[in-house]
This record gives C-alpha cells, structure tokens and sequence, in this order.
C-alpha cells in the first residue's frame, strides 16, 4: 500500500497500473487517476489496519487514511483495500471500498465489516514467519 501511495504523491500512473490484479485493469482510468494525482497536494499515510498480508499469505486487507489537500481543502481519502500476491511475489491491489471526506467532519462508516479469520498477532508475539523474532522486530515493523 505504501509504494502506491508514493506512486500517487509522484503521479507515477505506469506503477499504479502495473500494480492491479488483472481483472480491476478494465476498471482503471489512467487520465483521471492522472488528474487527481496531479492536482492534490499530499499530506500523509496512516495505515488503520492490516489483515494478513505476511511473507507466508496469499492475499491481505490494508485499511488506511491518505490525507491531501486539493482545491483549497484538507481532504482524507479511506479505504479498505484487498491485495493478492502473485506467485512471483508480487503483490497486487485487487479492489476496495472508499470514501472521501473534508478533514474535521464527522467520520463516515465504512461500507463493510472486516472480520478477522485468524488470531490476532500482538507485537510482542513471535512472528508468524518463523524467524523467531517478535512480530513488532520482524514483519510487523512494516
């Protein structure tokens, strides 16, 4: 989600449209993507929540905040994104769930619930990896 996020803040449109799951390209309008990349001045990423997503998964749910400021307003763009790994290791943004809000305005719901089909992984447990290390010293740190 990061290295998206830094495609955005560079208006780099190719990195974004590699970076989709094949069956969300058909979807993707470069031009406005373009545009909105260009004309936003951005401020940050927040990431809310991960599910999934390590070494070991095949897929993963990022749930985060990217704020920005466009036309003369502080604007938070959240969304809940899923994300497949190819067997090459890629990872890909597969789809999502967003909204757009001025900053200071009441928060918006998001349109789904996302359940938790594993445990939990606290940060100072051992990484699910099998490194040995804690999750906060090892995939978590990401």
């Amino acid at each position: 989600m990061r290295s998206r996020y830094t495609a955005y803040t560079r208006g780099d449109i190719g990195y974004l449209e590699r970076t989709l799951a094949p069956e969300s390209r058909p979807d993707f309008d470069a031009k406005a993507s373009k545009k909105w990349a260009d004309s936003a001045d951005w401020n940050g990423l927040k990431i809310i929540s991960v599910e999934k997503g390590t070494e070991s998964d095949r897929t993963g749910t990022v749930e985060f905040v990217a704020r920005y400021d466009q036309s003369e307003k502080a604007l938070e763009h959240h969304e809940v994104s899923t994300f497949r790994k190819t067997d090459r290791g890629q990872w890909l943004f597969v789809d999502g769930t967003s909204h757009t809000r001025v900053e200071g305005e009441p928060p918006h719901r998001p349109q789904h619930t996302i359940t938790r089909d594993s445990p939990k992984i606290g940060r100072n447990d051992p990484c699910p990896c099998g490194s040995g290390k804690k999750n906060k010293k090892c995939c978590g740190a990401a």
